[in-house]
């Protein structure tokens, strides 16, 4: 892809300007097969959303101990303001938000920590992704279905789950994006706990699928002390595999807004 990156989100794009109309949100609820319970996800509508017309989705996913509101109502990432300047300008196109909890358990009392069997309900999260949030979201909006105008993203543990569904489902999305994902997809020990994996460090391929992203995108702030190397890791195991994709770094970033700006700002100009 022919796509140059700039690695600083400019100052207007996140400050909200006079004279552009912003998207609305919707809180939703959404009864889950896989939990046997409703849900909540929220659901950010493009400025002028018509029913008439049919838009793209993109699944944006948060950090651990994080739910529906954590990336959408960041008050430093300014998420609406951002998304809605990039769409005034034309930088990106008009589709619907989707930030769901990717918690996914049904046992109520069951809440995340830093230990393999708390951190295991997001794992879950594909399941009612793909069974229960998506067919919601289809029936509730005017989207398109095809993976064509699908697209999936996310921060932190966010991102290791969006980098699993993508190399798992490319059937369903054309762009994958993740900043600063966790250690986790496959096993790894990092100062928090020790991760059994996912899936092996030789099933992270595309080959054998049918389908493989139009773009995978990577990126990690080069001060990010919580994720560390990790995400470079990955980087260089998809190299390793021949997945193709785009890796950068967000200088001087942290495991914080400033990476995550920097990546909307690139990955919502390459979708779709």
């Amino acid at each position: 892809m022919d796509f140059k990156i700039t690695e600083t989100c400019p100052e207007h794009i996140y400050e909200k300007q006079e004279g552009v109309e912003y998207g609305k949100v919707e809180l939703r609820t959404y009864f889950s097969t896989t939990t046997n319970s409703e849900r909540k996800v929220n659901v950010l509508l493009p400025a002028g959303y018509d029913p008439a017309v049919k838009y793209p989705v993109i699944y944006l996913q948060h950090g651990i101990f994080g739910d529906e509101n954590a990336l959408l109502y960041n008050e430093n990432v300014n998420m609406i303001e951002l998304i809605g300047n990039m769409m005034a300008e034309g930088l990106m196109k008009e589709a619907v938000v989707v930030f769901p909890s990717m918690y996914v358990t049904s046992d109520p009392e069951m809440k995340p920590a830093f230990n393999p069997e708390a951190v295991k309900p997001y794992d879950n999260f594909i399941f009612d992704l793909t069974a229960d949030l998506m067919p919601f979201i289809r029936e509730s909006y005017s989207v398109y279905d095809d993976r064509d105008h699908q697209a999936i993203g996310g921060f932190s543990l966010g991102g290791r789950q969006t980098m699993y569904v993508g190399l798992c489902r490319p059937d369903l999305f054309k762009y994958v994006g993740a900043v600063a994902p966790a250690p986790g997809m496959v096993p790894a020990k990092d100062w928090a706990m020790e991760h059994p994996g996912q899936m092996k460090e030789e099933e992270v391929t595309f080959e054998g699928k049918g389908f493989e992203p139009e773009v995978f995108l990577i990126c990690c702030g080069t001060k990010d002390g919580t994720v560390g190397k990790f995400p470079e890791e990955y980087h260089k195991l998809y190299e390793k595999n021949g997945v193709k994709h785009i890796w950068y770094e967000v200088p001087e970033a942290e495991h914080n807004f400033v990476a995550i700006r920097s990546f909307l700002y690139n990955y919502l100009q390459m979708i779709f």
